[in-house]
């Protein structure tokens, strides 16, 4: 039995898809679910928020261990064997991290190249592109995961369309700008065409017993994330950036027809409205733990704790909702 994958992918950046991974993690963890938080960035900025810098020196500079996702697949790669079995790195009970690796940028031409190799029955083709599937899945079993959140850098290059294709469910955030919107006009025809190269692809794997990703990659629908609306932004504009969301989305992402009366509080792939919790995010990052995790004595007093508190509400929400729609079950009341 496979364990659900979903990622978080905007192919803008900027808009906050590290920290949304990085606290959803934490909080289906808090709910009693086992997770694994892979960062597939090859900036690696999920794993610099999970691990501190000394940490990270030792997984990087002093081991040759399968411990980040560079290792993993660099056997394949190299030809010299097919990926490793993934070391995680064991953030607290329930969370695990398969960590990122700025090495991974490496690879872009060898998973560029092998895609097409794909059409051409190459069985190397076809373990190279599902390299990401096959080791988030056994990094799941090693993890006895529950569900696997996949942290991708903003661009459609070849990395990333490997990443998606292991993807069962795709989350999009972003931010009420221009910039979010004009990239979802690239994103929803480009997700469509991956998927369908790869539903044919499939019917040409030359190995029978080589599992590999079905290539699903299902819309779940979209976060917007209100970073903050600066004073120098027309109002008017921020509006109708505002109420396009719900009619972008569905003609560029979902490829239907959209409505553009379509109220973004009324519409069901709009996940969650997040604020920006901007007060809380120098505590965080300096205590090393999501927001919500927040103390007086790291700082969190007065104001601050009824923005920790909101904070837990909204991403407690956001995950059940997310949870519902993936069909995994929480049973921890919180």
């Amino acid at each position: 039995m496979t364990v659900p994958i979903i990622t978080f992918f905007n192919n803008k950046g900027g808009v906050g898809t590290t920290s949304l991974v990085y606290h959803l993690a934490w909080m289906y963890s808090d709910l009693g679910l086992r997770v694994v938080a892979a960062d597939l960035d090859p900036q690696a900025n999920l794993t610099a928020a999970f691990v501190d810098e000394n940490r990270l020196e030792e997984i990087w500079e002093e081991s040759q261990q399968p411990n980040t996702i560079f290792r993993c697949v660099q056997p394949l790669i190299r030809g010299i064997g097919d990926i490793a079995t993934p070391q995680l790195e064991l953030i607290e009970e329930n969370l695990a991290l398969l960590v990122g690796d700025l090495l991974l940028s490496g690879f872009e031409d060898d998973f560029s190249a092998e895609w097409s190799g794909c059409m051409d029955r190459k069985e190397r083709s076809f373990r190279v592109i599902s390299a990401f599937w096959r080791l988030l899945q056994a990094a799941g079993e090693t993890h006895q995961a529950d569900i696997i959140l996949a942290d991708l850098g903003p661009n459609l290059g070849a990395i990333n369309r490997a990443a998606l294709i292991a993807s069962d469910y795709v989350i999009v955030p972003l931010s009420p700008d221009l910039f979010s919107l004009q990239g979802w006009k690239n994103l929803g025809p480009t997700l469509r065409r991956w998927r369908e190269e790869w539903n044919e692809q499939l019917a040409k794997n030359p190995v029978s017993d080589l599992g590999l990703p079905t290539g699903q990659m299902q819309p779940l629908g979209y976060i917007v994330l209100q970073h903050s609306v600066r004073l120098d932004r027309p109002v008017k504009a921020y509006q109708r950036w505002m109420a396009g969301i719900p009619h972008v989305y569905r003609e560029a992402v979902l490829m239907e027809e959209g409505n553009s009366n379509l109220l973004l509080s009324e519409d069901p792939y709009c996940l969650a409205l997040l604020k920006h919790y901007q007060s809380l995010m120098p505590l965080a990052q300096e205590a090393r733990k999501p927001m919500f995790h927040l103390k007086p004595a790291d700082g969190a007093m007065g104001a601050h704790l009824q923005v920790v508190q909101s904070a837990y509400r909204d991403f407690n929400q956001l995950a059940r909702k997310i949870a519902v729609l993936v069909q995994t079950p929480i049973n921890y009341l919180t």
